[in-house]
């Protein structure tokens, strides 16, 4: 009669400790992440009155079974429904990550590595993603800087916004492109200014520039002279390029002979001083020379009486013989002064101005240039198909940048030599409009430069590698988040604050972890994942639960009844 009471009473207990866990699930329904628990009943043990017994052969009787009077029940296993996943709520936060698979987080407190399915993260002062409940920092692997790609070592904080990270670094152009239509028919290309190309470029630290390259054709057909004229800053100031060695491949004789008329602009000579119209003396070409050379052209000489440059001066003489707006061109005509010479030997209108003979050379009116001296090279095409052949035996010309002086006048360049591709450059009719153009970087973007850029974004894909995006137009890859994944998830021992630490019995973490891909999960951000608790399920469990209790104390009500009517039995 006893036994039925203790029975009773264990009953009890252990009902209630599985109203407990039910209570514990239902109280988690809207806990992010969290993972249902389960309690199984087994019986507490009996008390046994008759052993069994076998059959004997003997006297042809049979055998019988033990007498077991069982004295109660106990909580047998309480089972966390670990690897059921939660459903996924959206939050719009690219912190808020969720993993779809077995994996779990690895967050870190100081101490230890706990391990959680709460995704909920943030950056915190010094750019170290962490839990956004506790502070722990999220661990991950880094980057390997030699390869930049991510080494699987020990885990460590992602410190993601580290002051490095913030910014990407400039880089100096390398490679640019030369490509398009170039049709001969092109009044530009013809002309005395020629078809003007202009490539943006970027030098080490980021500052942008403008190369201004020429095409112009000579009098050999399907044969063109490109050549580099200017270097121009982000303000349009021009940089002084002559200092540089072959700027662009070196000096070649582009033969076209120009007609070059004098005097169509109402400029005539008085012995070696130019006069306008009205016969006013304009300057002597003697201004322009200076100790056999010529002046800088920026140093000051009289043009009418008035103070102003040598450039000034060159653009006059330019405009007279028809080449105004094209200075530099004009400067770079040539007469061949020696034909038993191979190659015959030439004189350049600006050589001719820095000896002091122009006027012997070329004469004081109308001439004939021979050509012009171009630094750069010759595009050669086939002329039967229109296709590119080469520029001085090859598809390219490197652009020499880096023998120029920086202009911050540090004596040292920040400019890269550039390789510059024409081998996609064609001759067609294109109704005598030419599309070719100049672009930095190769067919692949490679070598195109950059500005500094700054972070505008930070990513994370599916396998958990972040990348930084900057406004530069780059990425970099940041680190990687890294999980643990165990032979025994349910062997991981809550320690609140939705974390897990690991036990003898779910198996070690090796301080290194996984892939979250390499067992068929990934990760998923913008979304949290929800708890996986069923209350429909819950709420059956209490309606069961509560009637096992009333029924467990329905005995002890009749034990109790039996004991009183026991001690009756003597009044």
């Amino acid at each position: 009669m006893m036994r039925s009471l203790f029975s009773g009473v264990a009953g009890l207990k252990t009902h209630q400790t599985k109203m407990d866990v039910i209570g514990n699930n239902i109280a988690n329904v809207n806990t992010t992440a969290y993972k249902s628990s389960s309690i199984v009943f087994s019986d507490l043990m009996s008390q046994t009155t008759q052993n069994a017994s076998g059959a004997n052969a003997k006297t042809g009787t049979g055998g019988t079974n033990a007498r077991q009077i069982g004295l109660g029940v106990k909580s047998g296993a309480i089972n966390v429904n670990i690897t059921g996943q939660g459903s996924a709520q959206s939050t719009g936060n690219p912190f808020d990550i969720m993993i779809t698979g077995d994996n779990f987080f690895v967050v870190y407190d100081g101490m230890s590595n706990y391990f959680t399915r709460d995704g909920s993260f943030y950056v915190d002062g010094v750019g170290n993603l962490a839990m956004t409940s506790t502070g722990y920092n999220v661990m991950g692997w880094g980057v390997d800087p030699e390869t930049m790609e991510i080494k699987q070592d020990t885990v460590q904080a992602l410190r993601i916004m580290s002051p490095e990270n913030m910014t990407y670094p400039p880089e100096a152009t390398t490679l640019a492109t030369v490509s398009g239509i170039l049709d001969k028919y092109d009044v530009d290309v013809s002309s005395s200014a020629g078809k003007i190309l202009n490539l943006n470029l970027y030098d080490s630290l980021g500052y942008q520039y403008t190369a201004r390259m020429v095409v112009k054709q000579t009098d050999n057909d399907g044969e063109y002279s490109v050549e580099m004229t200017k270097l121009l800053d982000a303000d349009g100031n021009e940089v002084d390029i002559s200092g540089a060695t072959d700027i662009l491949g070196s000096n070649v004789n582009a033969e076209k002979s120009t007609p070059v008329v004098f005097n169509t602009t109402g400029y005539k000579w008085n012995g070696t001083t130019l006069q306008d119209v009205d016969g006013n003396d304009l300057f002597s070409l003697g201004d322009l020379v200076d100790s056999g050379a010529l002046k800088a052209r920026d140093a000051v000489v009289q043009i009418a009486g008035v103070d102003s440059t040598v450039q000034a001066a060159l653009d006059k003489l330019a405009d007279a013989y028809g080449y105004g707006g094209s200075t530099e061109g004009f400067l770079k005509l040539y007469k061949v002064t020696d034909n038993t010479t191979t190659p015959p030997t030439t004189k350049t209108v600006e050589q001719s101005l820095i000896d002091g003979d122009f006027q012997t050379v070329f004469g004081a009116g109308d001439f004939t240039a021979d050509g012009y001296k171009a630094q750069g090279g010759i595009l050669k095409f086939d002329t039967d198909t229109g296709l590119f052949n080469n520029i001085g035996g090859g598809k390219t010309l490197t652009m020499n940048l880096s023998t120029l002086e920086n202009p911050a006048g540090s004596g040292r360049s920040n400019f890269e030599n550039i390789l510059v591709d024409f081998s996609t450059i064609q001759m067609f009719n294109n109704n005598g409009t030419s599309t070719v153009t100049a672009t930095y970087g190769d067919k692949d973007s490679l070598g195109t430069g950059r500005m500094l850029g700054d972070m505008i974004g930070v990513s994370i894909q599916r396998d958990g590698r972040i990348y930084a995006s900057y406004d530069n137009g780059m990425t970099k890859l940041l680190g990687q988040i890294a999980t643990a994944s165990f032979a025994n998830a349910s062997g991981l021992e809550k320690h609140g604050d939705n974390l897990y630490a690991a036990t003898m019995n779910s198996g070690t973490f090796d301080n290194i972890g996984v892939d979250v891909t390499a067992n068929g999960g990934y990760m998923s951000t913008g979304v949290l994942e929800m708890s996986n608790v069923d209350l429909s399920s819950e709420f059956t469990e209490m309606i069961t639960t509560q009637r096992g209790f009333q029924a467990n104390s329905r005995i002890i009500t009749v034990s109790d009844t039996l004991l009183e009517e026991l001690t009756n039995l003597k009044r």
